[in-house]
């Protein structure tokens, strides 16, 4: 028998060479290979010539029996060009590897002439096109790397056939379409890898015939709906499961627990619900857990039971369950984690409760991230003992008391975000001992003192943002690349700084800064924002540098300084005269003595005939309006009565554009500067309008802000008849309110839309206005509640990019006067509009931002439903609240704005997810409590984030 099997490979050998293929037929193979590389490549090919053999050219293996090529290797080389067709006579080759190169063009057809190839490697290069189906030809292959190319098209069906397949990777393509059933046939495949392409559907069932799978990695692609409960049963020998940023909806199957060997589960990024299983605590082996970026949780208590079950988990390195709807008290278990754990993230979500004081357990932690959660408590000592922690973020939480020395010890301190706390005391000069440190902000605390001059002396630090006195040592932080400084009360001139060539972006606004503004920030050429606005800056602004674009600098609520580019619209500054001649200094001295006298006297006079006639003027006023302010002295420059007349063609009803409780809006057009403005009349009969004015008046004149209407000027002044007039005037918004394209139906046909708005457009208007909140809220200098948000009070601009108006009722909540508050205002006073309002306002409750939070909730859940609240439907205790959460989710569909699903949108499960989304969170809003409400900055948040989900969609 072995006598036969001899012969008959000898026969064929014979067979070949007669047939022409030799040895000679590879070397002819391979030279044709090189040929196609690029020109400046080939030379590390340079052994590939007549004067070596052929089976000592680099990368070539051959048979020992045979001499013919079996091996090829130049993965790595760097090599360029294509691939040549020739490649498919190496009739005897087992394994191929192109990797790490920069082929491109398309894989070869006649690759499929391989058929005895094993290993293919053609990963990380640039081909393009399709796969080619005659890939199935190859019969024995166990390996087909594939991966991070720039392949097209879809999986060919036949390659369901390769059923020796061991290894199939083609991740990082361009790969569209679903997946073939016939993948389903390959039952000896241990590692799948379909991760970053734009492959969609449901997760594919053929996946589920794959029991001998390993290793799974499908992240970053299109796939939808929810996986089989038995998933672990199909599948029971995976060991990494990566299933990332999909459209994956439901639980999370809880036979996922029957996977012995699971080490990773990766699942972040979709759109889950329900609970995180507890039994998690029986996979013993896992050590990562990504399941960020989801829903879990019920948002009320008890989400956080399967963190004790982890303790079970002693292999575990990884945990990241951020950005959900996890709510209950963090556990002390979680002390009790595995000690190998480096990566804790329970982020943004609705986590209470304080971090335990044994948190130190955690000895080999590198990050731990908390921010965004309702924590209190203090930080704890035994935070010191992390070694090897790199970050700590815990910013927007309620956590109180002292920061803890100890941190000082934590040498590889990278990262530090404390800020949007109530942390108290002074910052600890042991900080400094963070000699790694990079970002350090503890801004919007309660910390006092001064920045010790330890931290200033760290060589890293390229961010900083907190508290205290600006210290001289700032300019020696060499690598500072971003200086966030604002919302404190940092006092006396700036440091001198001009060493920090390198520095992108300062932001000092809203100190108490004073001095002149350093001359050397013009120079700074990577400077990208410099914000030095509410402060005590004066003196000259540079002219120079920087300092010519007013879109980088921001300069305003400065109000002694002077010069600058007119974009700046400050004074001009007053030339200074030069000093007097010494020998006349005399007789100088003699005359300005009796000037000053005489311009003294004329000045009292003066004085007491203006104040005279002021004070005969006020009490005649004060007879039919108790509230006019004497001084009008919040701008620069104002308008007549005379030029708004003109302006509005005597106030015509054809310019009228709106009305509101106080007065009434009109289209003008300003001749001197050929622009377009609206001008908000005042009705001075209607009790409480010259204090909207004002309240008008202080609000917008010192805060700046996209999405704010901007206010031009005012007029404060007499009309024709004798009468007291004012006006506020202000950019006009060409597309008018977003209450005229929420009810179209209501509105004179002249004025009505020509189309409706589309889901995206109000996503984005309703970011618009969540952004303007949190910023009103937090970063302008004193806290506003604007205390009168609806849908009549938003305008749009030429490209419906919302601008919040109407700043009549705004309130300082640093300056609130409860009495004078209540009596300014009769029902349309801080109880705003029926149906926006909140309703601890109809209790006597004072303006606050949760109060405006409840309104944008409000006004969220009528720009999608578009019913008003005051909607016949509503009444009694059902109200537009009820209405919206006893529909979903099931029956959104049923409650969102038809128009909305007829403006050409493809309506589906994802659009009916999203709107779920934009509906809870207009609820959440809306909670009854102020402080169970969610902040304004969390709801643009969120809302940012369903609109990404939606344009992904969307593309699609």
């Amino acid at each position: 028998m072995i006598k036969l099997f001899v012969i008959l490979s000898f026969s064929a050998l014979l067979l070949l060479e007669a047939c022409g293929f030799t040895d000679e037929t590879d070397r002819q193979a391979l030279l044709e290979f090189k040929s196609q590389v690029s020109e400046g490549k080939r030379f590390v090919l340079s052994s590939w010539n007549h004067s070596f053999p052929l089976c000592n050219w680099k990368g070539v293996r051959c048979g020992h029996k045979h001499g013919r090529v079996t091996g090829l290797d130049v993965g790595g080389l760097q090599l360029g060009g294509v691939i040549s067709p020739s490649i498919g006579n190496l009739s005897f080759l087992v394994s191929l590897n192109l990797s790490d190169n920069s082929f491109g063009g398309t894989i070869p057809l006649e690759v499929g002439n391989l058929f005895r190839l094993r290993h293919l490697f053609v990963r990380s290069n640039a081909l393009r096109g399709e796969i080619p189906t005659s890939l199935s030809n190859c019969s024995r292959l166990l390996e087909l790397y594939l991966d991070f190319n720039h392949l097209e098209e879809g999986v060919p069906w036949e390659l369901g056939s390769l059923t020796k397949l061991v290894t199939l990777n083609f991740g990082g393509n361009n790969i569209k379409g679903t997946l073939p059933s016939s993948l389903g046939n390959l039952t000896s495949l241990r590692n799948l890898v379909f991760g970053v392409n734009n492959i969609e559907g449901a997760f594919p069932p053929a996946i589920y015939n794959l029991s001998s799978l390993e290793f799974l990695n499908i992240f970053e692609n299109g796939f939808a709906g929810s996986l089989k409960h038995d998933f672990g049963t199909l599948l029971p020998n995976l060991q990494e499961i990566y299933m990332g940023k999909n459209y994956i909806t439901g639980s999370i199957p809880t036979t996922l627990s029957n996977i012995s060997n699971l080490r990773a589960l990766r699942m972040e990024y979709n759109s889950l619900t329900g609970s995180i299983p507890p039994s998690f605590g029986k996979v013993r082996n896992l050590q990562h857990l990504g399941l960020d970026v989801n829903y879990f949780g019920s948002g009320y208590f008890g989400d956080l039971e399967f963190l004790d079950a982890l303790i079970n988990c002693t292999q575990l390195q990884e945990v990241d369950v951020g950005d959900n709807r996890l709510a209950g008290e963090l556990p002390t278990s979680i002390v009790n984690l595995s000690a190998n754990v480096i990566y804790l993230s329970l982020q943004k979500n609705l986590i209470s409760g304080s971090i335990p004081r044994d948190i130190g357990n955690l000895i080999r932690l590198q990050t731990l991230w908390l921010a965004q959660n309702l924590l209190t408590g203090p930080l704890p000592n035994s935070l010191g003992k992390l070694s090897d922690l790199g970050a700590i973020v815990l910013y927007s939480n309620r956590m109180s008391g002292e920061i803890p020395p100890s941190i000082g010890n934590l040498t590889m301190l990278e990262i530090l975000y404390l800020y949007n706390n109530s942390f108290e005391g002074m910052v600890p000069f042991r900080l400094g001992n963070c000699r790694h440190l990079l970002d350090l902000r503890i801004g919007y605390n309660k910390l006092n003192g001064a920045i010790p001059k330890e931290i200033m002396q760290i060589p890293t630090l390229v961010r900083l943002s907190m508290g205290g006195q600006l210290p001289q040592t700032l300019g020696k932080c060499l690598s500072m690349e971003a200086i966030y400084l604002q919302g404190n009360s940092f006092n006396g001139a700036i440091p001198d700084v001009s060493g920090l060539m390198g520095v992108q972006r300062v932001d000092l606004s809203n100190n108490n800064l004073s001095g002149s503004i350093p001359r050397y920030f013009a120079n700074f050429s990577l400077l990208e924002y410099l914000n030095l606005s509410i402060n005590n800056f004066e003196g000259r602004v540079p002219s120079e540098g920087n300092f010519l674009n007013a879109t980088k600098v921001s300069i305003s609520g400065n109000k002694n300084l002077c010069g600058g580019i007119r974009e700046f619209q400050l004074k001009p500054c007053l030339v200074q005269a030069p000093p007097l001649d010494i020998k006349h200094s005399s007789h100088v001295k003699k005359v300005a003595i009796g000037v000053s006298l005489g311009i003294a006297l004329l000045l009292l006079l003066s004085v007491s005939l203006f104040s005279l006639c002021w004070f005969n003027k006020r009490k005649k006023n004060q007879q039919t309006n108790n509230t006019t302010p004497s001084t009008l002295d919040i701008f620069h420059e104002t308008i007549s009565y005379g030029d708004l007349r003109n302006a509005t063609n005597g106030f015509a009803s054809s310019n009228m554009v709106g009305s509101g409780s106080f007065g009434t809006v009109f289209k003008a057009l300003l001749p001197a500067e050929n622009k377009v403005v609206a001008v908000k009349v005042l009705n001075l009969k209607r009790h409480g309008a010259m204090r909207s004015f004002m309240a008008e008046c202080k609000s917008l004149k010192d805060i700046k802000h996209r999405n704010l209407v901007k206010l031009l000027t005012a007029c404060s002044s007499i009309d024709f008849q004798g009468n007291e007039f004012r006006a506020l005037i202000y950019e006009f918004m060409p597309n008018g309110s977003l209450d005229m394209w929420l009810h179209p139906e209501e509105m004179e046909e002249i004025r009505r839309p020509s189309r409706t708005l589309t889901l995206i457009e109000r996503l984005n208007i309703a970011v618009d206005v969540a952004s303007v909140l949190d910023y009103l809220h937090v970063h302008c200098h004193e806290p506003i509640a604007h205390c009168d948000v609806k849908p009549s009070n938003i305008l749009l601009d030429d490209d419906l990019t919302a601008h919040v108006s109407d700043f009549g009722l705004a309130r300082l909540l640093l300056k609130f006067d409860q009495e004078s508050f209540f009596n300014q205002l009769s029902s349309a006073g801080v109880r705003g509009t029926i149906g926006y309002a909140a309703p601890e306002y109809g209790m006597g409750g004072q303006p606050s931002i949760h109060g405006d939070v409840y309104s944008f909730g409000v006004l969220l859940l009528e720009m999608f439903t578009g019913k008003r609240p005051t909607n016949e439907l509503f009444g009694g205790n059902f109200t537009l609240n009820n209405y919206t959460k006893l529909a979903l989710p099931e029956k959104v569909l049923d409650i969102v704005d038809k128009s909305i699903l007829h403006s050409g949108l493809r309506v589906g499960f994802l659009v009916a997810e999203c709107l779920t989304l934009i509906f809870e969170v207009g609820l959440r809003c809306c909670e009854e409590s102020p402080v169970n409400r969610l902040a304004a900055s969390e709801a643009a948040k969120e809302l940012i984030s369903i609109r990404e989900r939606f344009f992904k969609t969307n593309r699609r």
